[in-house]
């Protein structure tokens, strides 16, 4: 639970990370966006700079150019527009000269006099740029944008997701193995459960082969033999999918517990009829509606037996017969697990226990256990469930049922197998017409597609066969 809790806080601490720098990459995005704005504000000039960037003629006017006490009067006939009142001119049509100023000067007369150029300003931040003509075939050069860590936020995000995955399957690989190896220590070691009662531990002979048999990175499987009244025995651990990130999250949502499962294949002359399941109530009343054999044969008691002790409330039983579930729920195991005060201490991890000859596996008869894992730290809680297995190895091995007990399992078989011999003849048969269906149907589409011509030779045909079944047979003799 910690270690699920620590990955939570580090996924929320980087989703709070990407927050804090997308927040940062925005502010830094308007402040650009208010800078350019500025610049854009700049670029529209005003009336008075167009008018303060105009070329001039000088700081001091000419002297004689509105009056003049000369001899001769070479002044031009006045016009509306005087050299004190220019008109407004464009600055980017209009080309500054030093001749414009002085047309109506006499070089000759005022020979000797200074003429000042007027003064122009190269590099203007506010000259307004020429229009670009319809002709130009190049286009107005768009400003470059500034590169920020919000255009690569897609990018960050995916990086971020397959760092975490991969960190994650590493982690929850190495979480599923210790819980594997937790309890292949406990239960499958030397002077353990198993190395008490199974002769043969392991997927092979030799001491060296590995007691567990991984199938995946969260299945791990172990097999035992050499024992009295069974073949053998294999369990099945499917842990929590720790090594993906999304069942990870999916598991905190809701929450699912790693199982383990017994399955012992009993010898065919060591188990007589038996048909029994012990669950919880939910799970009980599943079982009774899912399972082909507790559906056909048992049935859910639902008062416990009188003047005797029993299991404890959260949990159901199935039988075929009381006499079986008193015989097999001994008060050795109500003290042990399945009493009141025993399953609330040592019961936690318990899921179902199914018995039963008429198994729809491949193996008919079978012993099924299954069992909730705790963590690898906790694998001691567990003992008295797993003791169970070897316990009714060898009390169902034992076990006979009583004459009368005997005659009405014999007797519920019989019927079920007729039932069963029913339903294979009406699958026979659903599958027989099924075929002459569609052998009809074919027929049928063939002759649709033969012409009028060829039908109607093949009713002649199929006529005179008749006709030639019918008529009496003539036997032809010589006459001498």
């Amino acid at each position: 639970m910690a270690k699920t809790l620590w990955y939570f806080l580090a996924l929320l601490s980087l989703l709070s990370l990407l927050g804090q720098e997308l927040s940062r990459s925005s502010a830094l995005a308007a402040d650009f966006e208010g800078f350019g704005d500025e610049g854009e504000e700049e670029e529209e000039p005003s009336e008075s700079d167009l008018i303060t960037n105009l070329p001039f003629r000088s700081t001091s006017p000419p002297p004689t150019l509105t009056q003049s006490d000369f001899e001769t009067n070479r002044d031009p006939p006045e016009e509306p527009s005087s050299v004190n009142s220019p008109p407004y001119s464009d600055p980017s049509t209009t080309k500054p000269s030093s001749t414009v100023a002085f047309d109506y000067w006499d070089e000759e007369e005022f020979e000797g006099l200074p003429i000042e150029e007027p003064s122009q300003n190269p590099k203007s931040e506010n000259v307004v740029p020429p229009p670009v003509s319809e002709s130009d075939p190049k286009p107005a050069e768009k400003p470059s944008q500034a590169i920020t860590p919000r255009s690569f936020i897609v990018e960050i995000i995916c990086v971020s997701f397959l760092i975490m995955f991969v960190v994650n399957y590493f982690t929850g690989k190495r979480e599923n193995e210790n819980i594997a190896l937790a309890w292949a220590a406990r239960f499958a070691t030397k002077d353990s459960i198993f190395e008490k009662n199974f002769s043969l531990l392991g997927t092979g002979d030799g001491k060296d082969t590995p007691l567990l048999l991984k199938e995946g990175q969260n299945v791990f499987k172990f097999y035992a033999s050499g024992r009295r009244f069974c073949q053998g025995l294999l369990a099945t651990m499917e842990l929590q999918s720790r090594h993906d990130l999304i069942s990870r999250v999916y598991n905190m949502i809701v929450p699912c517990k790693d199982e383990i499962t017994f399955e012992v294949y009993m010898n065919d002359d060591a188990m007589d009829h038996v048909i029994f399941a012990l669950a919880k109530k939910k799970a009980a009343k599943v079982m009774h509606k899912e399972v082909v054999d507790l559906q056909r044969y048992a049935n859910l008691i639902t008062s416990p037996p009188t003047n005797r002790k029993w299991v404890a409330e959260d949990l159901a039983v199935i039988t075929e017969s009381r006499e079986v579930a008193g015989d097999l729920i001994t008060d050795a195991v109500l003290d042990q697990v399945f009493g009141d005060k025993a399953f609330e201490k040592f019961g936690k991890g318990f899921i179902s226990m199914h018995f039963s000859d008429q198994h729809s596996a491949s193996h008919r008869k079978m012993l099924l256990f299954k069992f909730a894992l705790p963590d690898a730290k906790n694998m001691a809680d567990m003992t008295r469930l797993v003791a169970l297995v070897p316990y009714y190895i060898d009390l169902i091995g034992r076990y006979k049922l009583s004459s009368q007990a005997r005659s009405k399992t014999e007797s519920a078989r019989v019927k079920a197998a007729r039932e069963v011999y029913k339903e294979l003849q009406n699958a026979r048969q659903e599958a027989l017409q099924k075929k002459k269906a569609e052998k009809r149907k074919m027929m049928e589409e063939i002759e649709a597609k033969l012409g009028a011509e060829a039908l109607r030779k093949k009713e002649a045909k199929d006529r005179a066969k008749q006709m030639k079944k019918v008529m009496p047979k003539v036997k032809m003799t010589r006459a001498h």
